[in-house]
């Protein structure tokens, strides 16, 4: 059994508000399955490239009509076991969706009654045409989706079941595989998939060559990651199922607007579960603001044109303006605000690939350019936001701020457009200056030295004009302003905690942090609060004054705890920390381990369960996203638990104590090096193949130890 799939090993895994519903770990390029249901063979809710509810790709029945929903059901990261008995069948499955999108299940069936039982392969879906080849192999074809294109899928199994029921006579155990290939029928046909699913039959009839085949499929993107182990489980486990999380939600649909490779916000259940009826929010498409904080945990995978690859579907997107947007395969959507050229620039100091920062410039420099034609404003630089999602955090209550009554309190309205006011954000305009920093640094390494000066010209103003304009003196906190009279909407909201991950606040501005950790601000129980719990408007459990006015689940950014800011704001304190000789070690680990804990439904680590928000005080999910992916984790754990921060000329590592007794790192591919960064305190820990004390490898030999934690500068080779 794979790695990954002995630490999270998850029995029932199930949508907690959809009772029965088997979440599903392994994805194609294009086919996935949101959720199973308790059957043999693959009934649920199954998607191509885009959420589209095809009910069912086959299911096997059984003449004793087995009553499968008190069956035991397994999810791993790479398949789904399913087991069931009764008085007359013993029942075991194993499935699981390869790379190139072949449903596979693997069944093992016992006849232990006293009479013979019928076994029936039954292809047929909802508003999907179904025929049969000559051969007995079934073809089923969805309608002409949404999204402009049409599923075809061929069904056959390695013991003809196509053909012919099969019989079991008392005391008979047989076992057998079906396939379901799938293909978009806008790119290719239907014999198409006929000859890729008898392709997949025609190998081994040996069930374990088959699946060991799959599982090394599988593992080839786990396998080249770095390794990970601490004294601290919650981080092991996290940092095992962050790594699926990516690879999960990645996908090439390689069609129409999206030819190239991305990473989804998630597999989500935020749509109808109509067949192929378009409603509802879908998080299985290109979203420009999350796509960033994809970047800088895979930046440190070792196949780092995944990364390369994904930067150009980002791009892709852009529109006039040169700004990126929301994508499917067959429409653009809304934009949003994101970092991603200061991400494109992160990944350079991780690989070096001036070829692929040279493909990119132009794009950057175009998405820099609208950014200052479409937000900008003739006073300054900062950044305005009209519509308060398009950064990502909406209801955030400084928009409302202006519109308070006589006694401060907020309208109870807010979808009143006339109720609230654009503001210059802080948080787009540190997007914006890292954007520009990043933008410069890349112009100077190409050779573009005019463009390199003006960008970073542009950048230092940038930051000054935050810290005059945004900063509070009074209150120690960076604030949001009116879009007009530069007044201080006087709101802390968690993004004021944002100049310090962009490393542009001061020495009069240091104190800011603290709001951070102050329980009378963000740290709220589950960190980290969206907005400080002074503010009036402040609803942990996520809604606005009191009324839920997205339902239940909905985003409302007045309170609720939000990996996406905990991640930044974690990077924040670190930087901070480390700037202040490290001050705030302690509140890094005390924090990231809330964090970590939000990673696991209940906190138990045998239950990974990543949403998309959560209760700010009590820590519980509100939302059910299972897997959701906008933010990052990873590189918290490489860049301030182990300390690797690679910069252009030189490796800088500075680790941050968070009371580990030993961590070992490896496998982290910088400029083409093999770096390790191993830590054993106190002792030797030989059994663990670890001496006592902090050493730094590269490509196997020590560059570097000391007795304790301690930093150090490398030239990178």
């Amino acid at each position: 059994m794979l790695k990954i799939d002995k630490i999270l090993r998850y029995k029932e895994r199930c949508q907690r508000i959809q009772t029965g519903a088997l979440l599903f770990g392994p994805t194609g390029d294009r086919l996935f399955a949101e959720t199973l249901e308790k059957k043999p063979g693959f009934v649920g809710r199954i998607d191509f490239i885009h959420k589209i509810n095809i009910t069912s790709l086959f299911e096997v029945c059984c003449s004793t009509n087995p009553d499968f929903d008190t069956g035991k059901a397994v999810w791993y990261p790479s398949h789904m076991t399913f087991d069931y008995a009764d008085e007359d069948i013993v029942f075991y499955e194993v499935k699981y969706i390869t790379k190139d999108d072949t449903a596979v299940s693997w069944q093992k069936w016992e006849n232990r009654s006293k009479s013979p039982i019928t076994l029936t392969l039954r292809v047929q879906a909802e508003q999907c045409h179904t025929e049969q080849e000559e051969d007995g192999t079934f073809y089923l074809e969805t309608p002409m989706t949404a999204h402009g294109f049409r599923v075809g899928a061929a069904v056959g199994s390695n013991f003809a079941l196509e053909k012919r029921d099969l019989v079991l006579v008392p005391g008979q155990i047989m076992d057998f595989m079906v396939a379901a290939s799938a293909v978009n029928l806008e790119t290719e046909t239907r014999q198409d998939a006929v000859q890729k699913v008898r392709g997949y039959l025609k190998q081994s009839p040996v069930e374990e060559i088959i699946y060991e085949r799959y599982q090394e499929q599988y593992n080839q993107f786990l396998q080249e990651t770095p390794s990970f182990e601490s004294s601290d489980e919650f981080l092991n486990h996290t940092w095992m199922y962050r790594w699926f999380i990516l690879r999960h939600c990645m996908a090439k649909p390689n069609f129409g607007y999206l030819q190239h490779t991305v990473e989804y916000e998630g597999r989500s259940h935020k749509v109808s579960k109509v067949p192929f009826e378009r409603k509802g929010w879908e998080f299985t498409k290109l979203i420009p603001l999350s796509t960033p904080l994809h970047l800088t945990d895979l930046r440190w995978h070792q196949d780092q044109e995944q990364a390369h690859e994904i930067a150009r579907s980002f791009f892709s997107t852009a529109d006039e303006n040169g700004i990126a947007r929301t994508a499917y395969v067959h429409e653009y959507g809304k934009p949003y605000a994101n970092y991603m050229v200061w991400a494109v620039y992160k990944l350079y100091l991780a690989d070096g690939d001036l070829d692929f920062v040279r493909e990119m410039l132009p794009a950057m420099v175009r998405f820099v350019e609208g950014h200052v034609k479409v937000y900008g404003n003739p006073s300054d630089l900062l950044q305005i936001e009209e519509v308060h999602q398009r950064t990502g955090k909406e209801y955030q209550p400084s928009y409302w701020y202006f519109h308070r009554d006589e006694n401060g309190e907020y309208p109870k309205n807010p979808k009143d457009t006339s109720r609230y006011t654009p503001l210059k954000r802080v948080d787009r305009s540190v997007y914006h200056y890292l954007n520009l920093k990043g933008l410069s640094a890349m112009c100077r390494l190409t050779g573009d030295q005019e463009g390199s000066q003006k960008y970073q010209q542009m950048a230092e103003r940038l930051s000054t004009e935050i810290n005059e304009k945004m900063w509070d003196p009074e209150t120690d906190f960076y604030y949001d302003l009116h879009f007009q009279t530069d007044e201080k909407a006087m709101v802390k909201n968690i993004v004021g905690i944002y100049p310090y991950w962009a490393e542009i606040a001061g020495d009069r501005e240091r104190k800011g942090i603290l709001r951070l950790f102050d329980q009378q601000h963000f740290a709220a129980g589950s960190a980290f609060a969206s907005v400080s719990r002074e503010c009036p408007a402040y609803r942990p459990m996520g809604s606005w004054m009191g009324n839920f006015i997205k339902g239940r689940d909905g985003c409302v950014w007045c309170g609720p705890s939000w990996p996406y800011t905990t991640g930044i704001a974690l990077d924040a304190a670190a930087r901070q920390s480390k700037r202040e000789g490290h001050a705030y070690d302690n509140e890094f680990g005390k924090f990231l381990r809330q964090y970590c804990i939000q990673h696991f439904r209940d906190g138990v680590l045998e239950r990974p369960y990543l949403v998309e928000h959560y209760n700010a005080k009590t820590g519980e999910p509100l939302s059910d996203d299972a897997d959701y992916n906008h933010s990052y984790w990873l590189d918290l754990v490489i860049t301030h638990v182990c300390g690797l921060e690679a910069g252009e000329q030189e490796l800088t590592i500075d680790p941050i104590d968070i009371g580990l007794k030993y961590f070992k790192l490896d496998g982290v591919n910088i400029r083409g090096k093999r770096y390790g960064v191993f830590y054993s305190k106190g002792r030797d820990r030989k059994h663990l193949g670890l001496e006592k004390g902090f050493t730094v490898t590269r490509d196997g030999e020590t560059v570097f130890h000391s007795e304790e934690l301690a930093k150090t500068v490398l030239p990178l080779e």
